[in-house]
C-alpha cells in the first residue's frame, strides 16, 4: 500500500479533492500546468487520507470494491474489461430533449432526472459552468432537473471535489454524484471510512474516461480557433454538427477580444490538439489508471464509438448497469429511452483503444518504472515488456507527446507566434509517433485491401 506522500512526490495525484476531508494537512491547488494537485502543509510520512487516495490504496482496487458493492445481486456477472454488470446497452434518451442537449445520447441527464422525479435524491453533484473568475467549470450542487440540465455535456477540464464534499458533510440530504472512474473510486473508498458521506451519497453515476485534461487543453483549442488565452471565457468541447458523424463534432469558444464578445465554432478535425491518442495536456496519473468504464459506479455511460452508431450526429451512449435499482429505473421507463441490449464485448469494443492503452500500455509503463526502481501505484495490471517493439515505441512516444505538450504550450505563450509555435515544437514527435502507430507495412496492406475491394466490386457488376 502506498501513501499520499508517494503519490504527490511521484506525480501520480489526479487532484480529485477527496483527501482534505480526512486530513486538514492537505489541500487542493492548481499548479502552473493547469492541473489540480494535493498540497501538504506539513511533510508527514503518512496521512489518515492514504486510504481514500485512488492511486495510493492498493488494498481497495476496483475488483475488490466492485465485489463488495455488486457481487451479491442476483444475476450479476463480471467482465475483465467493464467490471461487474447486470445488463449492458447501446442507445439514447428519447424524452425531454436530453439527447439534443447532451454530448452523446443524453443518458446521464435522463438517469438523474429519473432520480429527481421519483424523489430518490434532493440534489446531484456534477460539473457545471463556474462563476469563479478564470475558471470555466467546477463541481457544483444542483437541486432540480432544471439546474441539472445546465451541467449537460462533457467537460474536458480539470475539476476537484473538496468544496462539494464539504457541502455534503454539512447538509443532511440525499445526493447522486457524477464522475470519472478515479473520482468515483475515491468516493467509494471514502464511504468505507466515513459513514456520513456513505449515508448521504446514495447514487454513483460513472463516465467512461479517456483521460483528464489540464486547463491548457481548453485554452489551446480556443487559441487555435482565434481567441487568445487571456481572452477566453468558456469552451464548449462537444458542439454537435448537424448531419455529421457523432465523432465529427466542433468546439464553441467564447471570449472577450478587444472589448467585444466573440464566439467561434470550429470542427475539432481542424485543430491540432484534439487527437485523443496524442494525449496532449494529460495528467500523468491517467497513465497509471486501469479503469476505463468507472467500474465502481452504479451505472456508467459513455460514447458508443461503434460502427452503425457513431455515424448518428445525435449521439449514442453505451450503458453499463450494475445496481438493481438502476436497472429497475430503466425497465420502468423503457418508453422514454431507446436502448438495445448488447453483450459486454460490444461495450469493450466501443472503448478498445482506451482499454488497450490502460492494459497493455499500462503494463509496459509499469515495467519502465520498475526498471528505474521508482515507486509507482500498485495496479491490477502486472508489469510486463512482452509486447512487440513497435507497440513499445507507440507507448513511449505517447508519454513524450503528453510531457512535451506542456513544455510547448508554455513556450507558445512566450512568443508572438502563438499556437504555430506549439505545432512547430510538437510536429517532430508527432511524426515519430505516426510512423510507429501506422507503419508502412500496415499502410500498404490497407491500400491493397482497398484496391482489392474496388476490383471485386467491378467484377461483380
Amino acid at each position: 500500500m502506498g501513501t499520499i506522500k508517494q503519490v504527490i512526490e511521484g506525480d501520480y495525484c489526479i487532484g480529485c479533492g477527496v483527501c482534505p476531508l480526512l486530513d486538514s494537512n492537505l489541500s487542493i491547488a492548481m499548479n502552473d500546468d493547469g492541473e489540480y494537485q494535493a498540497v501538504r502543509s506539513e511533510d508527514t510520512e503518512t496521512s489518515p487520507a492514504d486510504v481514500v487516495c485512488p492511486f495510493a490504496n492498493a488494498a481497495l482496487n476496483e475488483d475488490i470494491l466492485g465485489k463488495a458493492l455488486f457481487s451479491k445481486q442476483q444475476g450479476i456477472k463480471h467482465d475483465d474489461a467493464i467490471g461487474y454488470y447486470l445488463k449492458t446497452y447501446v442507445g439514447y434518451a428519447i424524452s425531454d430533449g436530453f439527447r439534443d442537449r447532451g454530448s452523446s445520447g443524453g443518458m446521464v441527464s435522463w438517469v438523474i432526472s429519473q432520480l429527481f422525479s421519483s424523489d430518490k435524491i434532493d440534489a446531484v453533484i456534477h460539473v457545471k459552468e463556474s462563476s469563479e473568475q478564470g475558471l470555466m467549470y467546477s463541481y457544483q450542487v444542483s437541486r432540480s432537473i432544471g439546474e441539472m440540465e445546465k451541467g449537460a455535456k462533457s467537460k474536458y477540464y480539470p475539476i476537484e471535489l473538496s468544496g462539494v464534499l464539504e457541502y455534503v458533510r454539512t447538509h443532511d440530504e440525499r445526493f447522486a454524484i457524477v464522475g470519472v472512474p478515479c473520482f468515483i473510486k475515491a468516493i467509494r473508498q471514502l464511504e468505507t471510512v466515513n459513514v456520513t458521506v456513505a449515508s448521504r451519497i446514495q447514487y454513483h453515476i460513472g463516465l467512461v474516461c479517456g483521460h483528464l485534461k489540464s486547463t491548457f487543453f481548453a485554452l489551446s483549442e480556443a487559441w487555435e480557433a482565434g481567441i487568445p488565452p487571456q481572452d477566453v471565457t468558456l469552451v464548449d468541447f462537444r458542439y454537435k454538427l448537424p448531419g455529421c458523424a457523432a465523432s465529427d463534432y466542433a468546439i464553441k469558444a467564447e471570449g472577450v477580444v478587444e472589448g467585444e464578445k466573440t464566439e467561434v465554432i470550429v470542427p475539432t478535425r481542424e485543430l491540432s490538439t484534439t487527437n485523443w491518442g496524442y494525449g496532449y495536456f494529460k495528467y500523468n496519473a491517467c497513465e497509471y489508471c486501469d479503469d476505463v468504464l468507472a467500474e465502481t459506479a452504479d451505472i456508467t455511460c459513455g460514447d458508443a464509438w461503434l460502427p452503425g452508431y457513431d455515424a448518428d450526429s445525435g449521439g449514442t451512449n453505451v450503458v453499463v448497469v450494475r445496481s438493481q435499482e438502476m436497472l429497475d429505473i430503466i425497465d420502468s421507463k423503457m418508453d422514454e429511452v431507446h436502448l438495445e441490449e448488447v453483450p459486454p464485448e460490444v461495450i469493450a469494443q466501443s472503448q478498445r483503444s482506451g482499454l488497450r492503452h490502460r492494459r497493455e500500455g499500462l503494463a509496459y509503463r509499469l515495467y519502465l518504472k520498475d526498471k528505474k526502481k521508482e515507486w509507482r501505484p500498485t495496479k491490477r495490471v502486472q508489469a510486463s515488456d512482452r509486447i512487440p517493439y513497435l507497440r513499445k515505441k507507440v507507448y513511449e512516444y505517447r508519454m513524450e507527446l503528453s510531457e512535451q505538450s506542456f513544455v510547448a504550450f508554455r513556450e507558445a505563450l512566450k512568443t508572438t507566434e502563438g499556437m504555430k509555435r506549439f505545432v512547430q515544437i510538437m510536429e517532430p514527435i508527432v511524426r515519430k509517433y505516426r510512423r510507429v502507430d501506422n507503419p508502412l507495412h500496415r499502410r500498404l496492406l490497407r491500400k491493397m485491401k482497398t484496391v482489392s475491394r474496388k476490383i471485386q466490386t467491378k467484377l461483380n457488376k
